[in-house]
């Protein structure tokens, strides 16, 4: 349980609130695509994004090293399809290039905080 006024787990961890930051530049510059990819890559962009922060959010509520492991993995597949895609979307037009280094940037410093939380609970 956690203390009074202290807030949820997840809202304690930098890599929670940078991933937050990150999926917020992924809406708004998804928000420029086509018309068109509004129900695809805008949509899974953005879906994925999401579940970085949403899989740091729910790993931080498990009790287990274990499970936490687990799903700052889950976060990590969903970083790596959202660059994918970012990747695509540059690739198409959608997206311009200092928007999609900038993102990227942000992108691997989330994963190196997935990797080393990873590894510090794990070692415990």
């Amino acid at each position: 349980m956690e203390e009074e006024g202290a807030g949820f787990r997840h809202e304690r961890l930098d890599v929670w609130k940078k991933a937050i930051e990150w999926a917020q530049g992924i809406c708004v510059v998804s928000a420029g695509f086509p018309e068109a990819e509004r129900f695809g890559l805008q949509a899974q962009m953005r879906r994925a994004a999401v579940s970085v922060a949403s899989n740091i959010a729910e790993g931080a509520g498990r009790y287990t090293a274990v499970d936490f492991a687990r799903f700052m993995e889950i976060a990590y597949g969903s970083l790596m399809e959202t660059v994918c895609q970012a990747t695509i979307a540059l690739n198409l037009g959608y997206m311009n290039a200092h928007d999609y280094d900038r993102l990227r940037t942000q992108a691997e410093t989330i994963a190196r905080m997935l990797s080393a939380l990873r590894r510090s609970r794990l070692s415990r």
